[in-house]
């Protein structure tokens, strides 16, 4: 007979010993979170103090930026405590807690450059159209559909995996991951299974899928036309696509790990993996679009350095 339970609390294996060094690691993480909300912080306030950025385009870029505050807020915290401790340890609603503020973070992603680059479809394809199609109310919708299909879809999976009976408590990460609790499972898992494969799908092949298509019309329109028209849309599309091939790599290899036996991976190289869609996609965005998208990079230094 297996022994089963509700576990109160996990264990995160991935973590060790490294002395003193622990400080350093505690500091560089530390300075990085700190990054990461002065510049997310700063196009925020860019975007919405300049009427000039209202814009459909700049919302669903102020969307992303929310976004990427609210994903680095469920993981750095809780990092910055893992690394002090001594004790690797979190609780039960806490752990739950984290997955879905890393789960809804990483779907809201996808969707939200999805809508970027269907918005950057309708931009240079429909130019005539364009002010019709994307009228103030469809912006809102769009921004609100990339926001709560997400929250509601992973609500239902972190439903279904809260009453599982578990085996065990030992998670081998250094943060909570929804698929390495349904592996402790000692009953049947086929619907977490499913519906974890169902949500995949949706929330990150799909929108994927639907941002290439977008960029595929988008360049053919481009080669088509002139040179000025080909400038254009790669200055305003390049950091897009630079943005979802950075999300999709990190994302990539972390469903392969949850999925795939990956210990003939060197355990460091596994967790500076894991968590690097986690902790460089926040800064990567804000880096990007700020240095990228001439409108925002005027702002921002005419707001730092008081240049005219």
């Amino acid at each position: 007979m297996v022994n089963s339970t509700e576990a109160s609390y996990f264990i995160l294996t991935a973590y060790s010993d490294t002395g003193v060094l622990k400080y350093l690691y505690f500091l560089i993480v530390l300075a990085l979170y700190i990054c990461i909300i002065g510049a997310n912080v700063l196009l925020i306030v860019v975007i919405c103090v300049n009427r000039s950025l209202h814009e459909p385009m700049y919302l669903f870029l102020c969307s992303l930026f929310v976004n990427e505050l609210y994903g680095s807020s469920g993981l750095f915290p809780f990092l910055l405590v893992q690394i002090l401790s001594d004790i690797h340890t979190v609780s039960a609603p806490l752990c739950f807690l984290q997955i879905y503020s890393v789960y809804t973070y990483t779907g809201i992603q996808f969707t939200n450059l999805s809508t970027m680059s269907y918005d950057r479809y309708l931009a240079i394809c429909y130019p005539l159209q364009y002010n019709t199609r994307m009228t103030s109310n469809r912006v809102a919708f769009l921004i609100a559909l990339t926001w709560l299909f997400p929250l509601i879809a992973i609500w239902i999976l972190i439903s279904l995996t809260v009453p599982l009976q578990l085996c065990g408590n030992i998670i081998n990460k250094v943060y909570c991951d929804n698929y390495s609790i349904v592996k402790l499972a000692c009953s049947d898992t086929t619907v977490n299974n499913v519906y974890g494969l169902i949500i995949t799908f949706f929330l990150i092949m799909f929108p994927v899928s639907l941002t290439l298509i977008s960029y595929m019309r988008i360049l053919r329109v481009c080669f088509s036309g002139s040179r000025q028209t080909r400038q254009k849309a790669l200055s305003t599309c390049t950091p897009h696509l630079a943005s979802l091939i950075n999300a999709s790599f990190g994302s990539c290899f972390e469903v392969l790990q949850s999925r795939f036996d990956m210990k003939y991976v060197p355990n460091m190289l596994r967790i500076l993996l894991s968590l690097y869609f986690l902790t460089c996609q926040p800064l990567f965005t804000p880096v990007l679009y700020g240095l990228k998208m001439s409108k925002i990079r005027i702002i921002c230094k005419r707001l730092l350095y008081g240049e005219v």
